[in-house]
């Protein structure tokens, strides 16, 4: 019985040191936290400026008030190229991006149809266009999808061509206002650098214009020839870059 005794107290000290000396180890360790996740966010705030080309396509329509045969002239459709720049400043908040641009396009959107009440073939042709918009986007990191609208502006002119002569008779040009609205996607494939590709829409109205004479014909050169009234809307598609001042990334926790 005494052997049995001694065995088991034996044991009981052993298990105790063992269990000691671990809770030692255990304190001894160092405790070393995870490091926080990090997600890099793509920041389109700054003032940005870029590049655009691409095509577009003006509808016009004439609509002859007073001159040889007030009557509908028909309408055809001026298309050609587009290319200019484009300044602008975005501000972020979360996922949403606000933002202001100017655009200045080059422009070499030319058409032409027969008059149907008398022997004419009208020609118009757009030499520029700008747009003064606002936008506003979501964000997805480095992928921006945003809408737009505003003012735009175009340069017209006019041309009355003699069917059968080739002779311009009369001509008329004009500074014209109206609104836009367009849709774009955009990307950020470096820093500071972004692409997009845009549509943009362009309601210019209609106005009433009076062609002169070129004194080609027997009218005096300036003479009132006819009073059109010239519908046109424009449609616009451009590839951009952007050039982005700022930080093009920051660090969320």
């Amino acid at each position: 019985m005494n052997w049995i005794m001694k065995s088991a107290l034996g044991a009981l000290s052993l298990a105790a040191l063992v269990t000691q000396a671990s809770a030692a180890d255990l304190a001894a360790r160092p405790y070393t936290k995870a490091p926080p996740m990090i997600a890099a966010i793509y920041d389109w705030s700054g003032f940005y400026i870029g590049g655009n080309a691409g095509w577009a396509s003006s509808h016009k329509c004439w609509n002859q008030l007073a001159g040889f045969t007030p009557g509908f002239e028909g309408c055809h459709d001026a298309t050609g190229g587009v290319a200019g720049g484009q300044i602008g400043y975005r501000w972020q908040t979360g996922a949403f991006v606000f933002g202001l641009e100017a655009q200045g396009d080059w422009a070499d959107l030319k058409g032409s149809n027969n008059s149907t009440v008398f022997g004419v073939i009208n020609r118009t042709r757009i030499d520029a266009l700008g747009l003064f918009t606002g936008q506003v986007g979501y964000a997805w990191n480095s992928a921006l999808l945003y809408v737009k609208g505003g003012a735009a502006v175009v340069r017209d002119s006019y041309r009355g061509f003699g069917i059968g002569i080739g002779a311009e008779f009369d001509r008329a040009s004009e500074t014209r206002w109206g609104g836009t609205v367009g849709v774009g996607l955009e990307y950020g494939f470096a820093p500071n650098w972004s692409v997009a590709v845009e549509y943009d829409h362009l309601f210019m109205g209609s106005r009433d214009i009076n062609l002169t004479a070129t004194g080609v014909l027997a009218a005096p050169a300036g003479a009132l020839v006819r009073t059109d009234r010239i519908g046109q809307d424009v449609d616009m598609v451009t590839a951009r870059i952007n050039y982005r001042f700022g930080g093009p990334v920051i660090a969320k926790y």
